[in-house]
């Protein structure tokens, strides 16, 4: 069911590692889970992720999708990005399993709800909250309530949460235990945790899961729920787009984020005011083969109707420039190419050359992307994808207008960090499946 090259990715839970033992609660038994106190630190939750059905092709095709959602009015407060990801986690008490999508894009955690007035067809049951102990309502006076783009009072916190994709989901604001299952420690609880309980929700990008866990910059996201409990930061590590699908990437919280070894470098988080959610970074330039390029000065900033400016995100596949950017980089990877170009268009990407039939000495420009106080090389396998149904070597970028992103093939191979906390994004490159 999993293929090689395929560049979604499925999150599934493997372990959750506490460097502070958590309390027992009575009655429940240490043997039939953990249970969170509030203001507690859960220590280091560590996580594994594994690539999602489906070819380059069709990953490209979304991360289209995904960057034409982004660029929709961009004085709109959320543009929630609908991302490529799968949690397993319980909800209520007892807690039921569901698998939902994991979106660094948006905020809002939700699922499908009991009873529905209008919902999509996922598998298994849709989560039937009068069955739970622990379930209760956000009343409209709750800052979580003010902090949702669209509310009202019915009487209790109803939301309205839009995808640039025009899918959406409706329903009540509640207070819910997630409980994650482990592998060393049992279950464990993380009570009264704000989401969506949805009573009418539609999209096709949805099917894959029974709902959705916001791990954006907003209030409502779980790394912001959790907060001083996970120290206020994750970090992830994706294996190669080549690699088999057996192999696993980690996505860490709290202790076990932290980044280890020589050679960390850091760039700070930047806020804008009109995209609150997005993990923006402030990109001075780019070099190939050591030369920096003429692309015009303010071509990455952010503009003062708050479109422009380069996002970091997992869940697009390759990474997207500026117009003046890419044409930048792509005139200089001509230049320095020795290969016959081909058409791409088959899977989606502008810049393909033909392999030779000994493609083991073809060599490619090296490019490195200028952060603020961070320079972050690209080897080979970061900069280009390799086809091998069609025996195409592709740059693995693309030009966009109103927004740049740094996609996940550039991202393959580096442990990468977001400590929100202090506002700051730090990597090193590293042997992802090691960790």
């Amino acid at each position: 069911m999993m293929r090689r090259h395929d560049n979604a990715l499925v999150l599934v839970l493997m372990m959750f590692v506490l460097s502070n033992l958590v309390n027992c609660t009575v009655g429940h038994g240490c043997n039939n889970g953990f249970h969170a106190k509030k203001n507690s630190s859960l220590g280091g939750l560590a996580l594994g992720l594994v690539r999602r059905g489906g070819g380059i092709a069709q990953a490209i095709e979304r991360s289209k999708e995904r960057l034409h959602m982004f660029l929709k009015d961009p004085e709109s407060p959320i543009h929630a990005g609908n991302g490529e990801f799968l949690m397993l986690i319980g909800i209520g008490s007892p807690a039921l399993n569901y698998n939902a999508i994991v979106d660094t894009g948006s905020d809002l955690i939700w699922t499908q709800c009991k009873p529905c007035s209008d919902c999509y067809k996922q598998r298994g049951q849709i989560f039937d909250p009068s069955k739970s102990k622990t379930y209760s309502t956000v009343p409209c006076s709750s800052s979580l309530c003010r902090a949702l783009p669209s509310a009202s009072c019915g009487p209790d916190c109803q939301y309205m949460y839009e995808y640039g994709d025009y899918s959406y989901t409706m329903g009540d604001l509640a207070y819910e235990t997630f409980t994650l299952a482990t592998t060393t420690r049992g279950n464990v609880a993380i009570p009264r945790v704000a989401f969506g309980c949805g009573h009418d929700n539609q999209g096709g990008g949805f099917a894959q899961g029974s709902g959705l866990v916001g791990l954006g910059r907003g209030r409502l996201s779980l790394i912001s729920q959790m907060g001083s409990t996970a120290n206020n930061k994750f970090s992830y590590c994706l294996v190669s787009v080549n690699d088999p699908a057996s192999k696993t990437s980690p996505l860490l919280f709290g202790d076990s984020a932290d980044l280890r070894g020589s050679g960390i470098k850091s760039t700070p988080i930047v806020t804008n005011e009109a995209q609150p959610t997005f993990y923006y970074l402030d990109l001075q330039g780019v070099s190939v083969d050591g030369s920096r390029l003429s692309i015009p000065h303010g071509t990455f900033d952010i503009k003062a109707d708050g479109s422009g400016g380069v996002i970091i995100d997992s869940g697009t596949t390759i990474t997207y420039l500026e117009q003046d950017g890419y044409d930048s980089v792509k005139t200089a990877v001509q230049a320095s190419m020795k290969l016959r170009e081909a058409d791409g268009s088959r899977i989606g990407l502008d810049l393909c050359y033909k392999l030779p039939f000994d493609s083991s000495a073809v060599k490619v420009p090296a490019i490195t992307f200028h952060f603020a106080g961070a320079d972050f090389y690209l080897p080979g396998q970061n900069a280009f994808y390799r086809d091998e149904e069609s025996q195409l070597f592709c740059l693995a970028m693309a030009a966009s207008n109103g927004l740049s992103i740094f996609g996940n093939i550039q991202q393959q191979n580096y442990h990468i960090l977001y400590d929100l906390g202090i506002n700051r994004l730090s990597f090193i490159h590293t042997a992802c499946d090691a960790l």
